[in-house]
């Protein structure tokens, strides 16, 4: 008998695990989304024109000791599309309206790519609504143009296109181990991208890789000191939109920051090394005190 794969499914990955999935709906906002476990909460956010099942790997480990939450930020996945920019300060206020109506007054966040820049954006605005804070790849702290420029024509070519190549070529962009991109994945994407209205979504999206309309929001000591919540950068080597050199920028710029590197990984190391994303997500969140 040949052995299982080590990944079949997301809906495997949530097979022996409770769970809810629903839509709530936040300022007017229907909104996606998935729970699981007890204990201390934790955020879950996903990157640009990603969606909830970016955790599917991490759901059912994380429930052992979290209330775990991940949504689909406005604009994203099956959660509503407003015709509006969805800026930093936007994602922001739905992640805070989200946890209103969840009954969350404060919660670890834990944010992949555009997630941890939301995430970190709140963590300086409401201190009082986060505990501690995770950076996952939070990618281009030094707002390079052609790191903009890459990431705003490969995902517009894929959601003006949603076929299995274009959407294809964008996941991959997401892994250094291109072999673990499943079909299901992409299809899950090509689903997402080919909903009525997503075209201008995902442009009301990419006007962060703007220079005008980003410089607002952009990384910066200015605001990035303002975090006084512990903070994990979680860094991978091989990540396709910062280096280490940008992690060394937001230890300097955070008053508490603590860098761990997950080696043989890309942009989704919640995917890739999902068993190395999980303890040291328990290892700093749990800890009563962060580490020195």
């Amino acid at each position: 008998m040949s052995k299982l794969p080590e990944h079949i499914s997301v809906w495997a990955e949530l097979s022996d695990v409770d769970h809810e999935l629903r839509h709530v709906d936040v300022d007017g906002v229907r909104t996606r989304v998935l729970r699981a476990g007890a204990g201390p909460h934790l955020i879950l956010l996903h990157g640009t024109g990603g969606h909830l099942e970016a955790y599917a790997r991490d759901i059912a480990g994380l429930a052992a000791d979290f209330r775990v939450t991940a949504y689909d930020m406005v604009g994203h996945g099956w959660s509503d599309l407003p015709d509006r920019p969805y800026t930093i300060d936007v994602l922001s206020a739905h992640l805070l309206g989200l946890m209103d109506t969840l009954g969350i007054e404060t919660a670890h966040l834990s944010g992949e790519s555009l997630g941890g820049w939301v995430a970190a954006w709140t963590a300086a605005h409401e201190p009082d609504r986060l505990a501690r804070l995770v950076l996952n790849t939070p990618g281009n702290i030094a707002n390079k143009p052609e790191v903009m420029t890459r990431l705003k024509e490969s995902t517009l070519a894929a959601v003006r296109d949603p076929s299995d190549d274009t959407v294809r070529r964008r996941v991959e962009f997401l892994f250094h181990h291109k072999e673990m991109v499943t079909d299901e994945l992409v299809n899950l994407r090509r689903a997402v991208y080919s909903r009525p209205g997503f075209v201008r979504a995902i442009q009301n999206t990419l006007v962060l890789q703007d220079p005008e309309t980003r410089k607002e929001f952009a990384w910066n000591r200015d605001w990035v000191g303002k975090i006084t919540a512990a903070t994990l950068l979680l860094w991978t080597d091989h990540d396709p939109t910062g280096g280490l050199d940008e992690a060394a920028l937001l230890q300097d710029w955070l008053p508490d920051a603590h860098l761990h590197v997950i080696e043989d990984a890309g942009h989704w190391p919640q995917w890739e090394k999902r068993d190395e994303y999980l303890r040291t997500h328990r290892d700093f969140l749990l800890l009563e005190k962060a580490p020195a």
